[in-house]
């Protein structure tokens, strides 16, 4: 007898379908670590979420590309609240707890809007060499800014300003270059943002790439744009001190996929907090 489950496809940071970043969603309580993987293969997603069980929070969460299970997805936790909620396991104005490989991450539900806290990364200056992520990236150095440093965090994300939006429409990496520097300095996503944007209401807009997890772009990546705001900190962009500070960012909007995430942090419980929205576009039952 072979095994079945119901799984959803939800995108997430959206206000409507076909925008923002598509995730699957199911429960994993009877699959083991293979058998998800293959899960995640099958959909060729981004990222499949597997809620199951846990001791220590409302529910243990886990996340797969279709290459390699991840610390940290903020698109696919999104797309799980979303999930619990359309299935009547979540209310709104509630909160609830993840166990995951980055932490227990606390989320909550409010009107239409779901928010996630993710870890507060530090931010270094990257010392390595900027001109072979330029060249992998098709960057060239008048179109970044020689006095804004490269910053890394310790997740190995890495942020690269450039000076306009035009600049980052026309990107075309090379995907087996960066690969290989991705490999070589264990830095798993590169970001370029920069301060230009599609809408006037948001602070930055940014790009994800990461062949290194198996996705050459990622059309909205929460895991990104939430440091973002620390990273816009760290370069003097802004000036967190010790007051609350909201930020709205976006992406995806060059490869179709329009995105738009919400940023908070609070300097005095050292809280990062990322939300968005999301809507179901597939509900199907997988057989294996």
């Amino acid at each position: 007898m072979g095994k079945q489950i119901k799984i959803h496809q939800i995108d997430a940071f959206a206000e409507k379908p076909f925008q923002g970043n598509p995730a699957g969603v199911t429960f994993g309580d009877e699959l083991t670590k293979e058998e998800m993987q293959l899960i995640a293969r099958e959909m060729n997603l981004a990222e499949t979420a597997f809620l199951s069980k846990s001791s220590v929070a409302d529910y243990n969460l886990r996340w797969f590309t279709p290459t390699t299970e991840v610390d940290l997805c903020g698109h696919a936790t999104i797309a799980s609240l979303h999930f619990l909620y359309s299935i009547g396991l979540l209310k709104t104005k509630s909160e609830i707890k993840f166990d995951t490989l980055s932490g227990i991450l606390k989320c909550k539900v409010k009107d239409d809007r779901y928010f996630i806290q993710i870890p507060v990364f530090k931010t270094e200056v990257f010392d390595g060499n900027k001109k072979e992520f330029l060249n992998a990236l098709g960057l060239l150095e008048s179109e970044i800014d020689n006095s804004v440093p490269f910053i890394i965090l310790e997740n190995g994300y890495l942020y690269i300003y450039v000076k306009n939006l035009q600049t980052i429409k026309n990107l075309k990496p090379n995907y087996k270059e960066l690969l290989k520097l991705q490999n070589f300095y264990n830095a798993g996503g590169t970001i370029v943002f920069t301060r230009e944007t599609f809408d006037k209401e948001n602070f930055a807009h940014l790009r994800f790439f990461g062949p290194y997890y198996g996705i050459d772009e990622d059309p909205v990546t929460g895991s990104a744009n939430g440091p973002l705001l620390l990273v816009l900190n760290k370069l003097g962009f802004i000036n967190i001190k010790n007051n609350n500070i909201d930020l709205s960012f976006e992406q995806g909007d060059i490869i179709g996929r329009r995105g738009r995430i919400g940023v908070h942090f609070s300097p005095q419980n050292n809280e990062l907090f990322i939300s968005g929205k999301a809507v179901t576009v597939l509900k199907g039952e997988m057989f294996f």
